[in-house]
């Protein structure tokens, strides 16, 4: 989503609609009003250190590597619907969290500051129902082990003064405060709620349980952004670059018979100069469609034990025709016996068994499955076994193709066309920044989308916990995923007064290659994902060659199975499957119409609306992100309409557009902007306290019914003559 025009069809509301608190802050800018002062200091230091794809120990901007080891971590039609009372819970089926073993949550340690919840400038109906034991659910759905440990619970934080502090790691000192693991430090939720938070140490001890003796014990985090380096006992286990992927360690070796103590030191320079790194629409300076940024421990963080020789992947895809390919990964030897089972959800009956050798690729047959849609999301659950490893896993049986249907090129799911219609899903939470304040929270939004008739969502330049994909593939929400971006695209201007566009280095670049694969490998296991999005509206994408072309054939060589949106928006050179248009005024979708900086529709692919919408409509202020800057920028909505009617009415109006362009011309594909508001944003479906929802259900359900069918009309009648010239 970009802000290079605004067009406004409806006179601009103020910005002060509502009753707002007198504005403290205006006399000198800060980021947020809670916060006296900065903490950490903002990084002056340059290049960074990948080179190709293999990955560097060495931290960005820096000259040294962290030592060794240590010298001393969703209404009826007419009225918008308000309140919590209208909130289900919404819960898909949750993760085996019963099979815990050992207590939830990080070992207790005496801290300067104790861990209470800090008031967010606004608050959700889940703010306070965190407490100190948050996600309790077994973190890793594809890939679950019986015997584990949640260290997710009360931490200890402090900053650090530089890159320099994870050569001297605090071994046994207490850190000056508690902080909530999983949060992000920016958030509320976390407990710190402070800005400029680049350097970081994060501490607790576990116990490992004494049935454990004898097996490795596995450290696995979710998800640390965006640096980390992990110590254990003194010693340095491990560093993991990129704040959206999952890394596991195995620290037998590090192990004490007591307790252990865990240090993680992050760096986070989010979009500081001159670091151009995967952040999606984090800033340190937030202005509307660039919010808060999240560092720190921002996902669940879990031990568990397994065999020596144990599974570290599974990938597995199960096609509309029965046929199952699986690879299953061990960590010693890819020639131990391994075994796969597949077992009927609904009947526990087993389907399938086929044995084999691990790293070998599987293939065998399930006769006559049941199919995953959005209609019908069916899921088999899965048992795999190597040597006296065992885990679990589930997979559902579609087919994701395209092919041209009636003399239009569409995307195609289980072989027949399906129009494909969600909302641009940013996951961002006033509380939790990108944390959900718990599994209700996250999956309310999913469920409110799903009770409107949406039947995908394009999960924008994030990426969420497995927890998230799995409640779409339990509900059936197919899923676009975006790569997280690099920083839009910037200029400077010159001495000699030209503009030279700052685009990211060889470096760069080869480190966002990489992490397009973390990506696409560790998330291709979920069912509800049907397309990779590769670059949004052109931000960091190279224009001295055309990149996009190299890295869809990567994504496609990894991934076979799924479609690839190479240049959503703009910026379109001709890779990948869809031609994807962003016009906001007006769709244009599939059309022999097009606006700058979009491209013409290419016939030889698939036409999509990758964004359009984002009609505004305010709120009073308990319902705001209560920041100045933030309230200030609300005026630049594209559009922001007076009375729920009026914007009930709009929104009517585009989808009825874009529904002219699904009957006369090849729209394959609609993305609404989108669910929730954010920040200074006041364009969601539902406010960002997810308190009030805007449309009226009953018209949108209606509306977006009429698309549904008139895909399907266009692929039981013969197209019209269109002309795209």
């Amino acid at each position: 989503m970009w802000t290079t025009a605004v067009f406004s069809t409806y006179v601009l509301a103020s910005a002060a609609q509502g009753t707002y608190n007198p504005y403290p802050w205006s006399n000198s800018w800060q980021p947020y009003p809670w916060e006296s002062s900065k903490t950490g200091n903002p990084i002056t230091s340059s290049t960074g250190s990948m080179v190709g794809s293999s990955l560097s120990t060495s931290y960005i901007g820096s000259t040294t590597s962290p030592t060794g080891t240590a010298s001393v971590s969703t209404a009826s039609t007419g009225s918008a619907t308000t309140g919590p009372s209208s909130r289900g819970t919404g819960r898909a089926t949750t993760s085996p969290s019963s099979t815990s073993t050992g207590t939830s949550g990080g070992g207790n340690s005496t801290a300067a500051s104790p861990y209470s919840v800090k008031t967010p400038p606004l608050t959700t109906d889940w703010t306070y129902e965190v407490g100190t034991d948050p996600w309790p659910e077994y973190p890793r759905p594809q890939l679950q082990r019986t015997q584990w440990q949640s260290l997710n619970g009360i931490w200890t934080y402090q900053n650090a003064s530089s890159l320099d502090a994870v050569n001297s790691p605090p071994v046994g000192k207490n850190l000056a405060n508690e902080v909530l693991v999983p949060s992000c430090l920016e958030s509320g939720l976390s407990g710190i709620q402070t800005t400029y938070n680049i350097y970081s140490w994060f501490a607790t001890s576990f116990t490992v349980p004494s049935n454990w003796t004898g097996s490795s014990v596995l450290l696995n985090f979710g998800a640390i952004d965006y640096e980390a380096t992990v110590f254990v006992n003194g010693l340095n286990a491990t560093f993991h670059r990129g704040g959206y992927f999952a890394f596991t360690v195995d620290v037998t070796s590090y192990l004490d018979s007591g307790a252990n103590e865990l240090l993680v030191f992050v760096h986070d320079p989010t979009d500081e100069d001159p670091y151009v790194i995967p952040i999606g629409k984090q800033t340190l300076h937030p202005s509307h469609i660039f919010y808060t940024p999240c560092s720190g421990i921002w996902q669940s963080v879990w031990i568990e034990s397994a065999p020596s020789d144990y599974i570290t992947e599974l990938d597995i895809s199960a096609g509309m025709d029965g046929t199952v390919n699986a690879t299953i990964t061990s960590s010693s030897s890819n020639s131990s016996a391994a075994s796969i089972s597949i077992i009927d959800r609904s009947s526990k009956s087993t389907v399938a068994t086929h044995s084999g050798t691990a790293g070998s690729p599987f293939t065998f047959q399930v006769s006559s499955p049941k199919l995953w849609s959005p209609s019908s999301p069916s899921l088999y659950d899965i048992t795999i076994t190597v040597g006296s490893d065992t885990v679990y896993s589930y997979t559902g049986f579609r087919t994701i193709s395209k092919g041209v249907v009636n003399g239009i090129e569409r995307p195609l799911l289980n072989g027949e066309f399906l129009f494909l219609f969600g909302t641009l899903d940013q996951g961002f939470w006033p509380d939790g920044i990108y944390v959900p304040p718990n599994r209700e929270a996250m999956v309310y939004d999913l469920q409110t989308l799903k009770n409107l008739g949406f039947n995908m969502l394009r999960k924008h330049i994030k990426v969420e916990n497995a927890l998230y994909y799995q409640a779409c593939d339990e509900m059936g929400l197919m899923v676009i995923q975006d790569m997280p971006a690099l920083r839009p695209l910037q200029t400077e201007t010159l001495s000699n007064c030209t503009v030279e566009t700052i685009l990211p280095d060889a470096t760069q670049q080869a480190e966002f290659q990489r992490q397009l694969e973390l990506l696409v490998t560790q998330q291709r296991v979920f069912p509800s994902i049907i397309t990779w999005i590769i670059y949004n509206e052109g931000w960091g994408q190279l224009t001295n060659y055309y990149p996009e072309f190299r890295l869809t054939d990567i994504v496609r060589q990894l991934d076979p199975t799924r479609l690839v949106d190479a240049t959503t928006g703009w910026y379109d050179h001709g890779a990948g499957d869809f031609s994807d248009n962003h016009h906001y005024a007006n769709p244009q979708c599939g059309s022999p119409f097009y606006s700058i900086q979009s491209s013409p529709y290419d016939p030889t692919r698939i036409g999509i609306q990758g964004e359009f919408g984002g009609i505004g409509k305010n709120v009073s202020i308990e319902h705001l992100w209560n920041v100045q800057e933030a309230i200030n920028t609300i005026n630049q909505t594209y559009e922001i309409d007076l009375t729920i009617e009026a914007w009930n009415y709009r929104g009517h109006r585009l989808l009825g557009e874009i529904l002219d362009q699904v009957k006369l011309y090849a729209c394959s594909g609609g993305v609404w902007t989108q669910t929730t508001d954010v920040e200074g944003e006041v364009n969601g479906l539902l406010t960002y306290d997810r308190r009030i929802l805007r449309p009226y259900v009953g018209q949108w359900q209606a509306d977006l019914q009429a698309l549904y069918d008139a895909g399907v009309a266009r692929s039981n009648a013969l197209a019209p003559a269109l002309k795209f010239s």
